[in-house]
């Protein structure tokens, strides 16, 4: 039996730093598959599926209408342009988010840029087979969706692009997927519900509560009122 191996100096610490650092090696049986090293940075996440699974299934639901004040998701943040939704809320599936991405990506080919996704699709979609029953659950998993919100912004782009050029691969993603869409730059006013704010209407006036208003009076409303005929000319009778 051999003695233990007694390390002094400076032999500590490099004993201690082999001991501690992380090992990656590639193993001789599959040398062409990478190993991941320890590292710190995330992992790229799939923005048209959740990390996990639905611990329970989901209703239907629906988007949420931000009329209590609401601005947030409505500006462009990351980028300098995006593509926001105009017409009203809609539920779009990951099938139809990922068309609008390749096409955004297939125009902007040969191009230097980065493309942002601001939702997810996180909401699963159960149906029943045709000619099915009534009852007996809520069905099998058919594929994910998101609910996407009124002036809710679901691309951002930013890098050496003519903005024409981005406003033609907007438009063609804009084609691919259910709803109406609009082009926004970086700087625009946010959307509150359905109404943007700029020249003079502010966050703090949509915010107010309503103001009551006094019911108008009779002559008050006979003085605005055009006669029908001139005072100054009397009827002959």
């Amino acid at each position: 039996m051999s003695p233990p191996r007694i390390v002094t100096g400076s032999g500590v610490n490099r004993l201690i730093k082999s001991t501690l650092r992380p090992q990656c090696r590639h193993s001789l049986i599959t040398p062409f598959l990478p190993s991941r090293c320890f590292s710190t940075t995330p992992k790229t996440l799939d923005w048209l599926a959740p990390k996990s699974g639905e611990t329970k299934k989901s209703r239907k639901g629906r988007p949420r209408v931000p009329t209590g004040g609401s601005v947030r998701g409505t500006t462009v943040v990351w980028g300098d342009y995006g593509l926001r939704m105009r017409d009203h809320d809609r539920r779009i599936s990951a099938a139809q988010l990922k068309n609008g991405e390749e096409t955004i990506r297939r125009r902007l080919r040969g191009t230097r840029y980065r493309l942002y996704m601001r939702i997810s699709a996180n909401i699963g979609v159960y149906t029943s087979g045709n000619e099915t029953r009534m009852g007996k659950g809520k069905g099998t998993f058919d594929h994910w969706a998101s609910r996407v919100a009124v002036s809710k912004i679901i691309f951002e782009l930013k890098g050496d692009v003519h903005e024409q050029v981005v406003r033609d691969a907007f438009r063609l993603a804009a084609n691919k997927m259910p709803g109406l869409y609009e082009f926004v730059k970086k700087g625009d006013p946010p959307v509150m519900g359905i109404t943007k704010l700029g020249n003079g209407l502010t966050e703090a006036m949509l915010r107010r509560p309503r103001q009551s208003l006094t019911a108008p009076s009779l002559p008050q409303t006979a003085a605005r009122i055009p006669s029908t005929t001139p005072p100054s000319q009397g009827l002959n009778v």
